[in-house]
């Protein structure tokens, strides 16, 4: 019999287990996080693309040199003006001092032109100013040259290490004139800063020593004490000029090339001439007085003078720019040292009453008490020489009544005629014969007196002047006595043998008006580019 029973069908199951949903779950949670991850990176992405877009490239770079390629005939500004300008868009070309960076969307400029300077503001702005355009100009090196666009705002708080602390530059534009090619020898923040500071201060301050100075005279002359020294210096010449020509002076320019020594060969330049020898000008003095004799009646003169004297002080140098004028003495040679009197006080006073920016931009620098002169009705203080002489001995200085005075000595007198007239500005009349030139006339009374004069200011002579002697045959004789030949200097006898008019003059040293007027302490500082036995670079 056959076995009738069939083998049983086992149940499928309905659906994914509990394990398999699990699993499914976790890779669809996966890839969600995986999707939003990518469209955050995307996003992110998308936003530094965008910011790598500079849409500043127009308003900030470096100008191709400048070879006159255009004239847009755009208004330029000045600094010193900007306090005047108030919501006004101005251009201005100027160094860049210092900068300084609060962050990368954030940077300080402090400008300069001459004695003045301004705080200029760069800051992040979307759509004008680009983060691309503050690190570049961040990175701008001090002393670059700059063309800067800008909107002037008001400051409300004076702004400290800017002349123009009232208001400052909203930058909108900047492009580099002329980069720095090499390292710069030494800040000027160095060198502005006053001795006195360097020496109080905690600070290590690094001192700028004066042939560090003088061996890098371009970056130094940049300073704001220097640009207001040289204006200063350059009024000067300026007020000698006008007050000459309004009262009856011709300028002339005289040779400095000369075919003997001036006064001695003592301190003259030899220089080769051709086959022979020549002598660089002591003083345009002779040419003065020829000038004279030629019936010129009043000149004077602003040029060079050498004297090889091997000094290496404070207040020498072989060249130096000398102010020189001679005059027709119509009664009395006083009216010379009249003359003279006014044109310094005519100095002084428009110093005083048109430099005062500059006056106080040096005396941050060096301080210094304000130069005094006389202006009562008094007039200036004059002494002769026996009486100022008279002062050191009853000050206890060991000095001849008829001795000259040397250097301590003037500074010495000055400090007493400071402490018992109270000017620093007086006249000395009267000098021993024996101690001046070959040209100057005696005294008629006394002929161990001469009819000359010296000015100073803060006890250091700067100026010496006399009557000249016009008679030819004193003139030999006073020549002789000197160890002059007279015959060496042929030319310059022979003017007054045609006859001259009395007439006598004086000689001003530029530098050494600036030195004492400003107090410098050192006659290098008055000198553009100064000459002394131990320099003739730059």
């Amino acid at each position: 019999m056959a076995d009738s029973n069939t083998g049983a069908v086992p149940e499928q199951p309905s659906g994914p287990s509990k394990s398999e949903l699990k699993k499914r779950a976790k890779a669809a949670e996966k890839e969600r996080k995986a999707a939003e991850k990518a469209a955050k990176q995307a996003e992110i992405a998308q936003q530094q693309a965008a910011n790598e877009v500079d849409y500043s490239t127009e308003f900030y770079g470096v100008l191709p040199l400048h070879q006159s390629q255009s004239r847009p005939r755009r208004e330029r500004s000045q600094i010193s003006t900007l306090s005047s300008h108030d919501g006004e868009t101005i251009l201005i070309r100027a160094r860049v001092q210092t900068s300084r960076a609060k962050s990368s969307k954030l940077l300080f400029l402090n400008l300069r032109q001459r004695t003045h300077s301004v705080q200029a503001v760069l800051m992040v702005d979307p759509e004008r100013i680009s983060k691309q355009m503050v690190k570049w100009a961040s990175g701008l090196a001090d002393e670059s040259i700059v063309l800067v666009e800008g909107l002037v705002k008001k400051s409300p708080t004076p702004i400290q290490g800017a002349t123009v602390s009232d208001v400052e530059i909203d930058v909108k534009q900047i492009h580099l004139i002329s980069g720095i090619d090499g390292r710069l020898p030494f800040s000027l923040d160095d060198a502005s800063r006053p001795e006195a500071e360097i020496e109080s201060s905690e600070n290590q301050f690094n001192r700028v020593l004066i042939d560090t100075r003088l061996n890098n005279r371009v970056v130094d002359l940049r300073t704001q004490t220097n640009q207001a020294v040289f204006k200063i210096q350059a009024a000067v010449g300026d007020l000698f000029r006008d007050y000459l020509s309004k009262h009856g002076f011709i300028e002339i320019h005289s040779p400095k090339l000369q075919g003997a020594a001036t006064e001695s060969g003592a301190s003259v330049f030899k220089v080769s001439y051709f086959k022979g020898n020549a002598y660089l000008a002591q003083s345009p003095q002779l040419a003065k007085q020829m000038a004279i004799a030629a019936d010129f009646e009043r000149v004077y003169e602003i040029g060079p003078v050498f004297r090889a004297e091997d000094s290496n002080t404070y207040r020498h140098m072989t060249e130096f720019i000398g102010l020189d004028l001679e005059m027709v003495v119509e009664e009395h040679y006083h009216e010379v040292m009249e003359t003279l009197d006014g044109l310094f006080l005519s100095i002084f006073r428009g110093l005083r009453d048109n430099y005062q920016h500059e006056i106080e931009t040096v005396r941050r620098q060096f301080p210094a008490e304000e130069f005094k002169w006389r202006e009562g009705p008094e007039g200036t203080l004059r002494l002769t020489h026996r009486e100022a002489v008279q002062m050191l001995i009853d000050d206890g200085v060991e000095i001849g009544i008829t001795d000259d005075m040397n250097t301590e000595n003037e500074k010495r007198l000055g400090r007493l005629v400071k402490a018992k007239y109270d000017t620093d500005y007086f006249i000395i009349d009267k000098f021993p014969m024996e101690i001046r030139p070959f040209y100057t006339m005696p005294d008629p009374e006394d002929p161990s007196v001469s009819n000359s004069y010296d000015f100073f200011m803060r006890g250091e002579e700067i100026l010496s002047g006399a009557q000249r002697i016009h008679d030819p045959g004193l003139l030999i004789e006073k020549m002789r006595s000197k160890g002059v030949d007279p015959d060496s200097m042929k030319s310059y006898v022979d003017a007054f043998r045609m006859g001259c008019a009395p007439h006598g003059g004086g000689g001003i040293g530029l530098e050494r008006v600036i030195m004492l007027f400003l107090k410098l302490n050192n006659i290098r500082r008055a000198s553009l580019f100064p000459r002394d036995p131990k320099r003739l670079d730059p």
